[in-house]
């Protein structure tokens, strides 16, 4: 534990903890993508997911409570079941790929969600239950490999016609309930031991102040406003987590 604690840069990672907990408690959404590249410059991936994943715990009291009751809890739960056969998928493609090539491939794939994100990307059918859990699936083999859970989940629900506190809560349901689930598998496959546990509680009380404060600034009706903060923060979040800084 001393140890963890003399991490060189260790401060901009409880930074980023906090900023990712205030994006997430507004919008929903974006806690993986800001935490994720700033901690993987910092921390070993494996690392970084895990002690991320543990942190979650917090928004199981900050967040989910309130949202459970907007959400379409029998779609999102099913979503969330395939994310966890999906995950192991994702873990073993951590254990064996190189960490300079899932930097460059997590700043490529946030980089792509954010561009879709901004560019207003619709879709206008119902989905049906099968491509829910096809979404589900794939986000749980890149929670797995890369810690983000959330780029395919929130272009899903962004891109359909839900109202923006339904789709808040159920892309927050669905992150939370799936990165919990991280723990027990990395631990099952080795990658992680008591360091990520000890890492996570550490990083738990800055991201539920972050939940707690975001959660008081989401207004539904000024969502323009609150989608354009947080690609910014993402945004930033990319460039500072680039590989060719330390490389």
């Amino acid at each position: 534990m001393l140890d963890l604690l003399a991490t060189p840069g260790l401060i901009w990672v409880v930074v980023a903890t906090f900023t990712a907990g205030l994006v997430y408690g507004f919008s929903g959404f974006g806690a993986a993508l800001v935490y994720m590249p700033v901690a993987t410059a910092v921390i070993a991936p494996p690392l970084a997911i895990g002690a991320f994943a543990v942190s979650a715990l917090a928004s199981l009291v900050t967040l989910v409570p309130r949202a459970w009751g907007q959400a379409d809890r029998p779609n999102v739960l099913m979503m969330v079941g395939a994310a966890i056969l999906g995950a192991p998928l994702g873990i073993w493609i951590l254990a064996t790929v190189d960490t300079v090539l899932i930097r460059w491939g997590l700043s490529a794939i946030i980089t792509i969600t954010l561009a879709l994100l901004i560019a207003g990307w619709r879709y206008r059918a119902s989905p049906t239950k099968p491509v829910r859990a096809t979404i589900g699936a794939a986000a749980g083999v890149m929670m797995g490999s890369v810690g983000l859970n959330g780029p395919l989940v929130i272009l899903f629900q962004l891109g359909g016609q839900d109202s923006i506190a339904r789709s808040r809560a159920n892309t927050l349901i669905f992150l939370t309930l799936s990165s919990l689930s991280l723990v027990p598998l990395m631990a099952w496959q080795g990658l992680i031991g008591w360091e990520a546990v000890w890492l996570g509680l550490l990083l738990l009380l800055p991201y539920g102040l972050g939940t707690l404060l975001g959660r008081t600034l989401f207004d539904p009706d000024r969502e323009r406003l609150y989608r354009r903060v947080a690609y910014a923060v993402v945004a930033a979040a990319v460039l500072i987590g680039l590989p060719v800084w330390n490389h």
